[in-house]
């Protein structure tokens, strides 16, 4: 990918599908980021015989402009491709996401009661953002199309627009508000990671969906050294090997 206006254009960010084994993996990206998020995990799986597949959601990898132009259905939609790939190819099929990707997972999950179980990364089912925070997105998002972070987390790992696109925030914020009421529908294995030193998702958001799901098996773990991209930090290598631990468990 060779995008001028992605931040590192030349990390690989394109959508992938890696075949292995009879158990597969979907991951998804967060909002504004690419597949390059998810894919060094996706190589560590894929070594360990998974099958593993992570889509480029609607409005990513081109320009910021675009995610003002889709809504967070797209997104699900895009994901959708991918499982049904996988399900094609797999006995069994987990899915997973980072950030915004794992509302995406959750989704899936809710309309897949099939689904192996649910491997979230930092899920952005509750920001760090006040309620005034929130007025000043939907207020701005009529005259400004994009505003400036403030900081992007392991910039030297992470792939996306440098800037964030004001209508795509409201999707998010519309896709947590629909996603809430779903979580009940949700019965797989749950597995939930946080940063302790993420400053994107609000520290109660794994609380919130583990409280909601109806899953019996649910894990959660706090990475004491991440940010809010875990699959791109410090502490991969252990967020990998408890995720392994939990799908072989979960496959009984």
């Amino acid at each position: 990918m060779t995008n001028s206006t992605l931040h590192n254009p030349h990390l690989e960010g394109k959508p992938f599908f890696w075949k292995a084994g009879s158990v597969g993996v979907l991951l998804s990206h967060g909002y504004t980021a690419t597949a390059a998020e998810v894919r060094l995990l996706a190589e560590r799986l894929h070594e360990k015989g998974y099958t593993v597949a992570a889509p480029l959601l609607a409005g990513h990898g081109t320009k910021a402009a675009d995610l003002n132009k889709v809504t967070w259905r797209d997104w699900v939609a895009s994901a959708e491709e991918s499982y049904a790939q996988l399900t094609a190819h797999c006995e069994r099929v987990f899915v997973g996401g980072e950030s915004m990707g794992g509302l995406v997972a959750l989704h899936l999950a809710s309309q897949h009661p099939e689904a192996a179980g649910v491997l979230l990364y930092a899920p952005a089912i509750q920001l760090i953002m006040t309620p005034l925070d929130k007025i000043k997105v939907y207020a701005g998002s009529l005259f400004i199309s994009e505003v400036e972070r403030a900081s992007l987390d392991v910039s030297d790992k992470w792939q996306g627009y440098p800037n964030l696109p004001l209508k795509g925030v409201i999707q998010l914020l519309q896709f947590q508000n629909a996603l809430r009421p779903r979580l009940p529908q949700i019965h797989q294995p749950v597995l939930v990671f946080q940063g302790r030193k993420d400053l994107t998702v609000h520290p109660s958001a794994g609380d919130v969906i583990l409280q909601g799901v109806s899953s019996r098996v649910k894990e959660h773990h706090w990475m004491e050294q991440s940010t809010h991209p875990i699959l791109l930090d410090c502490e991969l290598d252990a967020v990998t090997e408890l995720t392994l631990r939990f799908m072989q468990s979960a496959r009984g």
